[in-house]
């Protein structure tokens, strides 16, 4: 067996791993539920990882890859393109911009609890705009 990804939340982990799993590959969630019961404890154990068997790691590699280079699409359907720079180079990442944010990890500094704001935004991997 061997980790083939990591992940700092379980929800991801198991859209991938039923991904692999309609493809034919066996795998297997480690540390899931240390990491849901106490999200703090992701970065001392290493996250969620995803293992699967040394032979299938080439087939998995290339579902990774194809969900990877896959655009992010609109309610109609068409690509989501950066506001900024037009470019199709787009991810879909948490933010703690704003002054919720700012309190939100000043929270997380103060009291060792889990971030309670953020939010999910669009960031262009080119110009860096987040977006919507």
């Amino acid at each position: 067996m061997i980790t083939l990804k990591t992940f700092d939340n379980s929800i991801d982990a198991h859209l991938l791993k039923t991904k692999l799993e309609s493809e034919g590959i066996s795998c297997f969630l480690f540390d899931e539920n240390i990491v849901s019961l106490d999200p703090l404890y992701n970065m001392a154990v290493g996250g969620i990882k995803l293992r699967i068997a040394e032979t299938d790691q080439e087939k998995a590699i290339q579902i990774i890859r194809q969900i990877e280079t896959t655009n992010y699409t609109n309610e109609q359907n068409k690509a989501v393109v950066c506001q900024r720079c037009a470019s199709e180079n787009i991810g879909y990442f948490r933010s703690f911009r704003g002054t919720k944010g700012i309190l939100s990890i000043l929270s997380l500094l103060v009291f060792l609890v889990y971030p309670i704001y953020f939010k999910y935004v669009y960031k262009c991997k080119d110009c860096g705009h987040e977006f919507k």
